[in-house]
């Protein structure tokens, strides 16, 4: 017994890390093109229901899928309405492993491992490396099945075994024991495949077999609910929609399976043959989840509406938090998505530079007016922004020990740079608010000339931090161009303006005091636009200075 219990259990791990490295490395070849793919194909209910299925039977596993959805919810670049058409797509491209598993492929699972094995040591290109990836856990895969059916056929040598597995006669323990299988081993690809298997040694009966299935399903449900759990209220709704759409399912089906067993396993049974149990638990899995969409997609904005009465948004005067957490990135999930977590941490930064670009429009009309009645809420933004400095910094180099989307894992490095920069900004938003409680205790007045000079220096550098944060968060070099043209502009006002000031201080038209907080402005405002720029250049994943001397050659 100890022997087959060995074999089976080598075989389980051996199959799991087959899918975990054949998913994880097609997420990584294909994780930043998905994003681009996932709005254009969301628009349309139907498309999105498709693109869930192929998707998800490509990279083998529906909770990759819905924990990618969560991350995308969760970041604001998907809404709640375009997640639905996807989760139940993604559920029935789930299906596709089970189906592979009943097809004869084990022979050829050595072969598939050694072709894995060949590109993964002499191949050189990145995305040869992840290729191979998806091909040795492809192999990996089925080289577990193999394993595992030997130690199966196995098991009716031992009556205690099989006294147990006479207990999955009974409905309900059938359907608990897929739904327990299924949380531990978080898929329920997994746990579909293995039935696959049970089925074929005779351990379990077709009838037991479709209650396992319904089982598996709710289980299947855990990887979303676990990625939601300290996401915003949008991306937890969307793992509602995965758990209702189980939830639902398993009670409409296990009624008419009350009323009509036999009749559906025999009905079943007709696609893939009376004796092949294999072919019926594949087909079975398919079925039902084909069935499941079929009548729960007409009734997707019902499903939304249920969230929102499961999960309900703030109630009317509900004070809200003082903003020190993060909003898009989930340190404390147990579910790391390599493919979006660039996604979470860019949004975040975004969300840093809007906090950031608040504060330096505060407190420049702080100086222009002499209005400190703000000064509490620009302190708290910029509590705030170190906060998120902090910590995304940490997230940073969290990820940074992890493989990524090859697109993803060249923006990492310029990344740090860019948090650096917005935190820089913020800290020079301070400096012009002190700057203006200093101008209100002195109750002196910039020159008129002074006055125009800092409104049109600031009106530039503030367009420039606007284009930069564009072309930062697009990731498109469109911009470049005009970027640095105002930089040199911003560059040569500071220049200038610093000139006339000595000028008007020489002749005496304004004070000392006024006129080093003038001199002071100007240097802030040149300084905040050389972080700007620098917040441009990232995305070329170069130094600045590179940058701008290539686009000098290109100009030549």
């Amino acid at each position: 017994m100890l022997v087959m219990l060995t074999e089976l259990l080598s075989g389980l791990a051996l199959f799991l890390f087959g899918m975990k490295f054949m998913s994880e490395g097609l997420q990584k070849a294909a994780g930043d093109k998905m994003r681009v793919i996932l709005d254009r194909v969301t628009k349309n209910r139907f498309i999105a229901v498709i693109f869930g299925a192929i998707f998800t039977a490509i990279i083998q596993s529906s909770g990759a899928t819905t924990v990618m959805e969560v991350s995308f919810v969760n970041a604001g670049l998907l809404t709640l309405e375009q997640s639905v058409g996807i989760t139940f797509g993604a559920n029935i491209g789930t299906t596709i492993t089970a189906q592979l598993v009943s097809l004869k492929l084990t022979a050829i699972a050595p072969y598939i491992i050694f072709a894995g094995a060949c590109l993964m040591m002499f191949g050189n290109k990145p995305i040869t490396r992840k290729i191979s990836e998806v091909i040795f856990g492809f192999g990996a895969l089925f080289l577990g099945i193999n394993s595992m059916t030997g130690a199966l056929s196995r098991i009716p040598e031992y009556p205690v075994i099989m006294h147990w597995f006479s207990y999955l006669k009974n409905p309900f323990i059938a359907l608990l024991v897929g739904l327990l299988f299924t949380v531990a081993v978080q898929s329920s690809s997994v746990t579909v495949s293995v039935l696959v298997l049970l089925a074929d040694s005779h351990l379990v009966g077709l009838g037991s077999c479709l209650y396992f299935i319904l089982g598996a399903n709710i289980g299947s449900c855990t990887p979303a609910v676990m990625a939601a759990m300290n996401a915003n209220k949008n991306a937890k709704r969307t793992a509602m929609v995965h758990f209702l759409f189980n939830a639902l399912g398993m009670i409409i089906i296990g009624t008419i399976l009350f009323f009509a067993r036999n009749q559906i396993v025999d009905a079943i049974s007709v696609l893939g043959g009376a004796d092949n149990a294999k072919r019926f638990v594949a087909n079975a899995d398919t079925a039902f989840k084909v069935f499941q969409t079929i009548i729960f997609l007409p009734f997707a904005s019902q499903f939304v509406k249920l969230t929102k009465l499961f999960i309900p948004g703030n109630k009317e005067g509900e004070e809200e938090d003082n903003g020190l957490h993060l909003e898009y990135i989930r340190k404390a999930s147990s579910k790391f998505v390599p493919s979006t977590a660039v996604v979470e941490i860019i949004q975040e930064i975004e969300r840093m530079a809007g906090l950031a670009r608040e504060n330096l429009v505060a407190s420049m009309e702080a100086l222009a007016d002499k209005n400190l009645d703000k000064v509490k809420e620009i302190n708290a933004r910029e509590k705030i922004i170190d906060y998120l400095s902090s910590e995304i910094t940490d997230y940073l180099v969290e990820v940074n020990r992890y493989e990524l989307p090859l697109a993803d894992s060249r923006r990492i490095g310029a990344l740090f740079h860019v948090v650096i920069d917005l935190e820089r900004i913020g800290d020079h938003a301070i400096n012009i608010l002190e700057n203006a409680e200093k101008r209100s205790q002195l109750n002196e007045k910039f020159t008129g000339a002074g006055k125009e000079e800092l409104t049109t220096m600031y009106t530039e550098v503030l367009q420039l931090f606007d284009k930069s944060m564009e072309m930062f968060v697009t990731n498109k070099k469109d911009n470049i161009d005009e970027i640095i043209d105002m930089e040199n502009d911003v560059d040569q006002m500071q220049i200038d303006y610093q000139n006339q000031q000595v000028k008007r201080l020489s002749k005496g038209v304004c004070g000392v005091e006024i006129g080093l907080i003038f001199t002071d402005m100007v240097i802030g405002l040149e300084r905040i636009a050389d972080h700007s720029t620098n917040i441009a250049y990232s995305i070329f994943h170069e130094n600045p200075e590179d940058v701008e001397e290539q686009q000098k050659v290109l100009a030549e």
